[in-house]
């Protein structure tokens, strides 16, 4: 079973920019659509961005124009680019596809 393990979080100003990654255990060839979660203490976890087959993305509005996902077939990784990032984007963050167990997440914090 593909397990994900998230990294690349930290501290980070507002307005300041972090790339996420995702690699995971085996292939993610066959795993058609990967999606990046965010959640904060005691709130839901908010999918945020996806890709899908054919590199069609979507994205929630409070980061469409800000962020950017991507997947690497080749390096079983898949990595979720932010720019212009706000305190409102502290949040632990996770990749996910269906049937793949949550991993730990990587923790960014936005606060100057």
């Amino acid at each position: 079973q593909v397990h994900f393990v998230e990294s690349g979080g930290g501290l980070v100003r507002p307005g300041g920019s972090l790339t996420l990654s995702c690699v995971a255990s085996g292939s993610i060839a066959k795993i058609y659509s990967i999606a990046w979660y965010r959640q904060t203490p005691g709130s839901h976890r908010d999918l945020i961005a996806a890709i899908h087959p054919g590199g069609i993305t979507n994205y929630a509005d409070s980061v469409k124009g800000r962020f950017t996902i991507s997947r690497d077939d080749a390096k079983n990784a898949i990595y979720l680019q932010m720019i212009d990032l706000k305190p409102e984007d502290t949040a632990t963050y996770y990749c996910n596809a269906p049937l793949v167990p949550w991993g730990q997440g990587t923790q960014v914090t936005v606060s100057s």
